[in-house]
């Protein structure tokens, strides 16, 4: 996989990321929404990985754009959007608080959210924790409606 975050956040060297991409290979593949997807780098992982279809979202532009970039240098079909869209996935590599704020309305099944520390916990009404992961002091989770 390469990816060139040029102007836009996420190179996939972040433990919150390698978190996010061990829990995506361990679920199985179908379709994904990655909010705040800065460079793609976990929406083109999860097209590599047999996630379709693949939607891509952010507020930025640079990142919707860099991310089509990665997608079309890596051969796979990402769709980029500025509202979120349905799936049965959604994954989140953002701020504990934004997670929080936006995983109530997220409309997904199920979705692994990272980018807080292992300290950290998301508390969301309406959503369990199925897994957890952590490395080098952050954490990486695994929710469900429930």
């Amino acid at each position: 996989m390469v990816i060139d975050p040029g102007r836009a956040f996420g190179t996939g060297a972040h433990a919150t990321t390698r978190l996010c991409l061990e829990l995506l290979q361990d679920v199985e593949p179908t379709s994904v929404l990655d909010v705040g997807c800065g460079s793609g780098v976990l929406s083109v992982a999860a097209a590599k990985l047999g996630f379709a279809p693949v939607t891509a979202v952010d507020i930025d532009e640079v990142a919707l754009e860099v991310t089509g970039e990665n997608a079309t240098a890596n051969g796979v079909a990402v769709e980029v959007a500025t509202e979120l869209r349905p799936a049965s996935l959604g994954v989140m590599n953002i701020a504990l608080d934004v997670v929080e704020r936006v995983l109530p309305g997220l409309p997904v099944e199920r979705a692994i959210t990272s980018g807080y520390l292992e300290r950290d916990e998301p508390r969301v009404d309406g959503w369990q924790r199925l897994e957890r992961r952590v490395r080098d002091g952050w954490a990486a989770d695994l929710h469900e409606r429930g």
